[in-house]
């Protein structure tokens, strides 16, 4: 199975303090792939220097690109990474409150429009050809996360677990390679977060893209990751299974401290 992204060497420090330190893993296409630690064990950070909002102080970050192949990352800007294939959601769901269920995945894809502003304005038929078939991608997407029956509905007014899967839409848009998840079932209940899994795999199989994600809950990231990277003030704990995660004395110590022998 080839290589996806291989991140070696990830380092960035705010302040003097080591955020991520000298942090390396890899993960295969089409892996479902987590990243977990205590609060304040530098996860948000890697997310942030893999996808470039952050500029890490060293490392590679090498990505199997839509439109060139293995590729550093670093150096890049955002929205360039989109377009190679790497996307993303952030912890706090953020929604156009104006907007349709419909429009706000719209909103995601616009950067694949190749129209211009003028073009878009006029309605000329170049523009109004590219808006039909991603408003057909966009039913496609919703169809896959089960929420087409409310794409003409306000999306602020939908409940907490269809806005979740509704941002995970946004990233679908763009046909992408890899997505990256910053706590998907945060705040979500036991029926949502089940649906989200599903979803979760669904997306995985029909479009052959892979996940890596940030959890919390351990009973979700045992259930939906094929691997996981533990890490701990930025440093790497151990790399593996669940089981072997779940198991393993270092993430054990972390979570839940050292026990004194008596």
């Amino acid at each position: 199975m080839s290589v996806l992204l291989k991140v070696d060497g990830l380092s960035i420090a705010f302040g003097g303090l080591k955020a991520v330190d000298n942090l390396s893993f890899e993960m295969n296409e089409r892996e479902i792939y987590g990243i977990i630690g205590p609060n304040g064990a530098g996860k948000t950070t890697a997310f942030n220097c893999i996808t470039q909002f952050y500029r890490p102080d060293a490392g590679t970050i090498m990505f199997n690109s839509k439109k060139q192949g293995m590729m550093n990352l670093v150096g890049l800007k955002p929205h360039q990474i989109i377009g190679h294939g790497l996307v993303r959601t952030f912890q706090n769901v953020e929604l156009v409150a104006s907007l349709s269920v419909i429009d706000n995945l719209l909103v995601g894809a616009h950067i694949a429009f190749e129209t211009g502003i003028v073009s878009q304005i006029l309605r000329l038929p170049k523009a109004k050809n590219e808006e039909r078939a991603l408003r057909g991608r966009a039913e496609e997407v919703l169809e896959m996360l089960e929420l087409s029956h409310i794409k003409n509905q306000l999306a602020v007014m939908q409940p907490y677990g269809h806005q979740k899967k509704l941002e995970l839409g946004r990233t679908l848009m763009m046909s992408p390679k890899l997505i990256i998840l910053d706590e998907p079932a945060a705040g979500l209940n036991d029926v949502e977060t089940a649906g989200l899994m599903d979803i979760i795999k669904k997306v995985t199989k029909t479009l052959n893209c892979g996940i890596l994600l940030i959890e919390h809950d351990m009973n979700f990231v045992s259930k939906m990751c094929d691997r996981i990277c533990a890490i701990n003030f930025g440093k790497l704990l151990a790399i593996g299974t669940p089981d072997e995660i779940k198991s393993h004395p270092d993430v054990q110590e972390a979570y839940l401290g050292k026990t004194e022998e008596v």
